[in-house]
């Protein structure tokens, strides 16, 4: 692996413009690449006073969208990490003897 093969940021697409967002309201840390599917659902809670059993095909629609994007980071930091380590086993073999030169505490 090299590190042009991690990619920062999401594949999803932002689709809903700055423009919809501010007149919809959307509060600034829900502006994500799910911030379209937001838009009708927060219509549609306000259309059904906040019932729980309303909106549950839009509110499953945002929530799983939200969930792909969460799965996605954590893909990208675990390919951050394999590169971290990779990089420092590459740093011990070429250190020659292997013995370091700051000795590791007992309990790490």
């Amino acid at each position: 692996m090299s590190e042009e093969e991690v990619t920062l940021g999401s594949s999803k697409p932002m689709i809903a413009t700055q423009q919809e967002l501010v007149e919809n309201r959307v509060p600034l840390p829900y502006r994500d690449q799910c911030a379209h599917l937001l838009i009708p659902l927060n219509k549609c809670r306000s259309a059904e006073f906040f019932l729980p059993w309303k909106c549950e095909s839009e509110r499953h629609t945002y929530e799983k969208c939200e969930y792909e994007l969460v799965m996605e980071r954590m893909l990208q930091m675990q390919k951050i990490r394999a590169l971290e380590e990779k990089k420092k086993a590459e740093q011990r073999q070429g250190n020659g003897a292997g013995i370091p030169l700051i000795p590791s505490p007992a309990n790490a």
